[in-house]
């Protein structure tokens, strides 16, 4: 089930979001201070690229840095990828069938919008990433 649903979202919307993750990570990287945004956002782009089968999970060991990343990043970038989500989840969700693909959008504005102090798991192995 979570391949054909990654498939489903793979042509309505994770190519599109994955793209929007991708010219923000370039841009981010163009100077050598955003380069940890820029890889913040390939690694999200990964996961909106394929979403089903994966989850995010709060580090425990994530300190001071990790909190001052997400303030930078909230105004850098994730603002607009949250937008991107909302308006997809919305789109989505107009049908029935989109409905489950219109809430896993909405479920990743979170990460899209504070993606420090987070990991993806699989959701094969929760513990491996301490749970």
């Amino acid at each position: 089930m979570k391949t054909i649903l990654n498939v489903i979202w793979l042509v309505l919307s994770g190519f599109w979001l994955f793209l929007g993750y991708l010219l923000a990570g370039v841009l981010l990287c163009i100077t050598i201070i955003g380069i940890p945004f820029g890889i913040a956002a390939f690694r999200i782009g990964v996961y909106a690229l394929w979403p089903f089968g994966y989850t995010t999970v709060e580090r425990r060991d994530a300190g001071a840095p990790s909190c001052v990343g997400n303030v930078l990043w909230l105004i850098l970038a994730g603002w607009w990828l949250a937008l991107a989500h909302i308006a997809t989840g919305i789109a989505l969700c107009v049908t029935i069938i989109g409905i489950p693909l219109g809430i896993a959008n909405f479920k990743l504005i979170p990460v899209s919008l504070l993606p420090f102090g987070r990991e993806i798991v699989s959701t094969d192995r929760p513990f491996a990433a301490g749970w």
